[in-house]
């Protein structure tokens, strides 16, 4: 039996392959662009010279001030920059924290993105992105951020270490396996999520034990261009709620937050999501969803507990209220004692029970 469903494919060209990074220019020449501002964090500002050197004239300049969770301010500052150099297109290079940032000035310029993710974040195939303002971080849902063009180009993570590269990969499953119970769940975004965890499932332990393997890599890479589109067209329940209201809150590292807190948000929701889990078992290959996933986690050697992220644990109860303030929709319902007691177990890095 199939339930009935409504499914929204969103528009987006992907080019995907090693070396496809050299395509730049020509993605910039298709969507009918002139000039490029270049976006990234302090940190990644060589991968944002590669990026304009392969434009060439095309770029306009380079705006290397990308931060984690997307202050308003330096979306303002960013488009304020683009305006003053005739930017009539933005090129991200990295992963969520550049990618949110492009996705903010397109959101308020109404002007393209192009994206070459350097993680495995997934957020360049949705239309949601998290924006902080005043120490409170809210969502936005907008089709005017999806990037144009995404250009995965697998030698592009080659440098990204384990330690970044394990968490980035387990908040891209966590897109999938929200996807699968979401308000809009629907059988194809079911599948593509699947595919997504199981590549993805694949692909991390290779890249964490060598990471030089351009295959595992690459499995990676693909898997979590899936469930970036899981994510997109799916949608979000208790894991991002609690993800954005921790990681925004308390300044908390965002690929990180997400790979903690997500073992135990999918034991708080199993009991009402038997088919979701049961594909999530399939994709790793085991018979307990939560701990396969604690299980992958320990595998690539990613935090397991939030008090080792630097969370107070007297945050705690200022995170449960918040979290139950204004919740995303979530197959279970959500209460303050049930929130209180699944931080209390991220906190300190409990396995949820078996």
């Amino acid at each position: 039996m199939i339930d009935p469903f409504t499914y929204i494919g969103l528009p987006a060209r992907v080019v995907f392959g090693p070396g496809k990074r050299a395509e730049l220019a020509a993605e910039v020449d298709r969507i009918g662009a002139r000039k490029a501002l270049v976006i990234s964090t302090p940190e990644q500002r060589s991968d944002a010279e590669m990026a304009a050197e392969l434009l060439g004239d095309r770029a306009a300049g380079i705006h290397a001030k990308a931060i984690m969770h997307t202050p308003m301010e330096t979306v303002h500052e960013a488009r304020q920059m683009a305006a003053e150099l005739g930017a009539d297109c933005y090129v991200t290079v990295g992963g969520g924290t550049a990618i949110g940032l492009g996705k903010g000035i397109a959101l308020e310029s109404e002007k393209p993105v192009i994206a070459l993710p350097t993680t495995y974040a997934g957020s360049e195939m949705s239309t949601i992105q998290g924006f902080t303002e005043d120490g409170v971080k809210t969502t936005r849902l907008d089709d005017r951020m999806l990037p144009k063009t995404v250009i995965y180009d697998p030698e592009l993570t080659l440098s990204l270490p384990p330690s970044y590269s394990g968490p980035s990969g387990m908040n891209a499953i966590a897109h999938a396996v929200e996807a699968l119970y979401a308000e809009h769940a629907n059988p194809i975004i079911s599948m593509i999520a699947e595919e997504g965890i199981r590549a993805l499932g694949e692909g991390l332990p290779k890249i964490c034990a060598r990471p030089d393997d351009l295959e595992g890599r690459t499995y990676a890479l693909y898997g979590s261009w899936l469930c970036g589109i899981a994510l997109g067209a799916g949608g979000m329940a208790l894991h991002h709620k609690l993800c954005h209201v921790v990681g925004g809150s308390f300044n908390l590292p965002h690929a990180q937050t997400h790979t903690i807190i997500l073992p135990h948000a999918m034991a708080y929701n199993a009991s009402a999501t038997e088919a979701a889990m049961a594909r999530v078992c399939r994709a790793l290959g085991a018979d307990n969803a939560p701990n396969a996933v604690c299980d992958l986690i320990e595998t690539i050697g990613a935090p397991m507990a939030l008090k080792d992220l630097g969370m107070p644990e007297d945050g705690l109860d200022r995170a449960a209220d918040m979290a139950v303030k204004n919740p995303y929709y979530n197959p279970r319902a959500v209460t303050r004692d049930g929130i209180r007691a699944l931080l209390d177990d991220a906190w300190h890095g409990r396995r949820p029970p078996a």
